[in-house]
This record gives structure tokens, sequence and C-alpha cells, in this order.
């Protein structure tokens, strides 16, 4: 497929409304507690009959040194790092009491390590966990896996990576969000050139696969002048992958983003200019749109898995294990396992209080119908690939697709008007000029977000 794309500023002005990211479908807001750890059982033994899945593990690491103020991620920030050790005890024995769940015969091809930030975990508490799971969970020893970890490169000693390497991680990416140091105080976030590139070049002399860095445009103070010199020092190291964040001020839902002055903060056609620019760099540097924020060199897994037709999304963001069983572990982690998605509860003490009950600590999920399989195989068709072949899905769900989908048909023909796409019987086909927009053309075969449009969701762009 021609990985490309095209910014028509009219079309974006229409169409930049709030949307979901579809991580998942259905969404998160649609998981409710009736959903619980029995239910969730149920799942995992279905999933052990008939063709057997590989397996996914996410790890939830909540902690950090220090707060970042746009972060709206799920965290606590602290200097006590004893806090550390209750928690591995706690998350090693939710790793024993999963395991139980799933056949022993079902390999670990995907491995993450998310956060907050994993490497607030001392070195030998790291090891004791890869341990713990490589003693219930039958992880990959050729290196074959896909075993990420995500690094805040502030929070690395000399010899941290090597030490990730050895314990079996392949692929890594860095926060790094803006090297303006305004920017960076505005934020709190103070972060080297150095102290970044030390960590990239450590991770590529230590044999990782990968390594992709994380980006956010529309904090404060940022211009597109400011934000471009910070493209350009990390496209001379050329990372595997980069995902180029749009920033969402929530200060109601996020306490450190009202520390953030939004007198400070760019406008929306600021931030518009930014990641214009942004990706006209990346492009002309080589890199291919893989969709929503995030760019690839053309030989990365991810662009070659949207070419083969095999990319997929989840909460990680896209990924190339579209045939696992994803397990998740620690506070507020989520998993899918079988037709179901299930998310942990989100507070220690309550983590605390589920394990040393013996508890696999689930206090929401949702379960799939036969409607929901459907829409989220036509969207995530769509916003992997940027297309959709409805025969299959007519073959496979047994539906005539334009009678099922008789609002969302024509709701496409004003999309199709607008230059974002072309369908017909047989295909649907996004556009350069939609490819952006990827989140507008998925929201009409959302039937939930048809029920209820007052759901709170970022900007698409």
């Amino acid at each position: 497929m021609q990985q490309t794309i095209v910014f028509d500023l009219d079309l974006i002005k229409r169409y930049n409304k709030a949307g979901p990211r579809y991580t998942s479908y259905p969404t998160a807001v649609q998981f409710h507690e009736g959903f619980d750890e029995q239910t969730y059982r149920q799942y995992a033994k279905n999933s052990n009959e008939g063709d057997l899945k590989p397996l996914s593990l996410y790890f939830h690491i909540p902690f950090c040194d220090t707060v970042c103020f746009y972060c709206a991620c799920n965290k606590i920030a602290t200097k006590n790092r004893s806090l550390a050790i209750p928690y591995l005890a706690a998350v090693q024995q939710e790793i024993a009491m999963q395991s139980n769940l799933f056949a022993d015969n079902r390999p670990v091809t995907q491995l993450h390590f998310g956060g907050g930030t994993p490497t607030f975990l001392n070195h030998d508490q790291m090891r004791s966990l890869m341990q713990t799971i490589n003693q219930n969970f039958p992880l990959l020893k050729d290196d074959s896996g896909e075993y990420s970890i995500e690094i805040d490169p502030r929070e690395t000693e000399s010899d941290t990576i090597a030490i990730l390497r050895e314990l079996g991680f392949n692929r890594m990416s860095l926060g790094v969000q803006d090297f303006d140091p305004i920017v960076q105080k505005a934020v709190s976030r103070i972060q080297t050139e150095e102290q970044t590139f030390t960590v990239l070049n450590a991770a590529r002399q230590e044999g990782f696969k990968s390594v992709s860095i994380d980006l956010i445009y529309g904090l404060p103070h940022q211009t597109v002048e400011s934000f471009a010199k910070t493209v350009d020092k990390i496209l001379i190291e050329k990372p595997n992958r980069l995902s180029v964040f749009n920033y969402a001020h929530l200060p109601s839902l996020f306490k450190p983003q009202r520390r953030i002055n939004e007198a400070d903060l760019p406008s929306a056609a600021v931030k518009l200019a930014i990641f214009q620019n942004t990706s006209n760099q990346l492009m002309a540097a080589g890199y291919v749109y893989i969709g929503m924020d995030h760019f690839a060199l053309p030989d990365d897994e991810l662009a070659v898995a949207q070419r083969n037709g095999t990319l997929y999304r989840n909460f990680q963001g896209y990924s190339t294990h579209a045939n696992c069983d994803l397990i998740g572990l620690g506070t507020t982690s989520i998993g899918k396992v079988g037709n179901s998605y299930s998310q942990n509860v989100k507070t220690l003490d309550e983590y605390y209080n589920k394990i040393d009950m013996g508890q696999i600590p689930i206090f929401r999920g949702v379960g799939l119908n036969t409607d929901d399989e459907l829409r989220r195989e036509v969207i995530t068709q769509l916003i992997c690939h940027f297309s959709l072949h409805i025969a299959k899905i007519e073959q496979k769900y047994q539906i005539n697709f334009k009678s099922y989908f008789s609002k969302e048909w024509d709701e496409l023909q004003v999309m199709q008007d607008d230059g974002l796409l072309e369908y017909n019987d047989k295909n649907i086909t996004v556009l350069p000029a939609g490819r952006l927009l990827i989140r507008n053309i998925c929201m009409p075969f959302d039937a939930y977000l048809r029920k209820n449009k007052e759901q709170r969701f970022s900007k698409v762009i």
C-alpha cells in the first residue's frame, strides 16, 4: 500500500472533533463491573480450548520519581523507592495465579513493561520479576519474541540497558517529548539530549532490534520552529519508529495538568502546523506514516506488517501480534482474553487487598457479542490498513454489508464527497487526505458512540 498522507487544512478543521483512539472495540467506556473475576476465569478457561493462541503479557509499573505535568497515565509519583517492594511481591503472586489459568504450551510471543516508569525498579528487582515470569510462563529463548520496555532515559544507569538485554528485552521506547529547555521547564520534564542519545546508542550496541521515540506536540511554548529543531536532532540518530502524540489538555480529569498555564499552550492552528511540519520532516527523512500518531522506517516491523495486512491495534498502540491473548498484570492494566476485555483495579490498596485474598484483581470488563466482533473487525481493518475488503467481511459474518450497515453506508457518502475515501460494493479505500482523519472514518461503525455522543475523548488531531 502507499503509506502517504495529505494535509487538507479545510477538511481537517471541519473533521477535527473528539473521538476514540480505538485501542479496543468496544472502548473502555463500555467496561462494566458486572464483568468480574469469575467471568474472567471462564473466558480464560475457554481460551485453552481448540486452536491455542500464543500469549502476550503486559506489566504495569505505576511508579515515577517525578511527575510530568502533561501526563495522563495511571502513575504514582514518589521518591520512596521502597514502595516497589510490596508491589513487586504482589505482582509476582498475580503472575502465579494468572499462569494457572492458561495451558502450559502457549508461548509468550509478546511481552511489554509499561508505566509509570518500569526502570523505577532496580536491577535486582527487575531480575527477580523476569525470573518469576520465566518460571510461570513459557518465554521464548531464541530472541524471536517481541519483548519491549518503556524507558525514561533519566531513570537509567550505565549498565541498565545491557542488563535489560540480558533479561530478554529486545525493543524499547524512549520518552522524550521535546528537547526545548523552555518547554521542558514548563512541563517538569528536564531531560538532556545526552541522556537520551546515550540510552539510544546503548540499545543499539546491545543489539536491541527496535528503538522508538515518543514526542508530544501541543505543550506550552512550543512553536513550529522550536519543535522542528527537536525533530532534526532526533533524525540524526534515525530511530526505527517515532510516535508524535497530540497533547490533550484535560485538567479536570488529570490533576498534574492543572500546573500547566493554559495561556502558554499553542493555539489549535499552531498545533496543526507543528504536526504538519513534523510529518513532512519525517517523510522527507524516509519514514512512512503508519496511522494515528505513528511513523516508522520502511523496514520496521510495523511498516512491514501494514504492507502485509497483518497490523493490529491494542492498548499499547499498533502491534504485529494480532493472534494473541493479552494478559494484563499490575494495577490498571487491561487484558484481552478470548472475546473479552478486562481491567485490573486502579489503586494500590485495592490491588493488595485482592491479591491478599487470593483473587485475580479484575474489577471491570466487557464480553463481546457478535455485533461487537463484526464492528471491531471493520474498525481494525480501517484503522490499521486504511482499507476494507467487504466481501471477506460478508463471508466471515454471513451478512449483506450494505444492508447491515445501512446508516453507516449513507454517512460514508459524505466522506467520499469530501475526498476522504472511496467506496463501492467491494471495498472501502481510505485516500491520503483521509488517513489523518481515520478515527472519523471509523466512528460511524461505533454503535456505542452512536447511542451516546456525550462521551469524552481527545481530538482526532
